[in-house]
């Protein structure tokens, strides 16, 4: 059982970079309103545990071969691992309900590290609002949308 989460971790990562790399190569994973195609995943935790570790792997790497700073590295890897284990834990009373998390720990930990860490000079509640929709519309939107198909193949975990 252990190797068989191993893998999904696995998986569920190496998706997140393949994603993460698409919306940068589209230009979407930068800007006033970030759109990271990879955002889509965060409500896997409502599935399985194993996407907990996978997704903060992911960013992780994400953050780190897409050349984020250190601290964006550092601080939007905790934004992920805190919005997965949310998910994580408000999925048991409601699977549309695992998008929350991550809206709220991106959208409260981003703009703090795009002011502070890059210097961004637009105005912290700007920031939030911006992360905020960006997040909205990845796992908001398109992660519900993912929810109902996960819940018809539930042999994929």
């Amino acid at each position: 059982m252990r190797i068989k989460n191993l893998t999904r971790a696995a998986i569920i990562a190496s998706i997140y970079v393949a994603l993460t790399l698409l919306s940068s190569a589209f230009g979407l994973a930068s800007g006033a309103i970030q759109v990271r195609l990879s955002e889509i995943l965060t409500v896997l935790p409502a599935f399985t545990v194993s996407a907990v570790p996978g997704l903060t792997i992911g960013c992780f790497i994400s953050n780190l071969i897409t050349g984020c700073i250190a601290w964006d590295i550092i601080f939007g890897t905790l934004a992920t691992f805190l919005g997965a284990i949310g998910s994580r834990l408000i999925a048991k009373k409601n699977k549309f309900l695992a998008c929350i998390p991550p809206i709220v720990s991106n959208a409260v930990i981003v703009p703090l590290v795009l002011k502070f860490a890059y210097g961004v000079s637009d105005m912290i509640p700007y920031l939030v609002l911006t992360v905020a929709i960006g997040e909205i519309i990845s796992c908001g939107i398109l992660g519900s949308i993912l929810i109902p198909l996960l819940e018809k193949n539930k042999k994929i975990f």
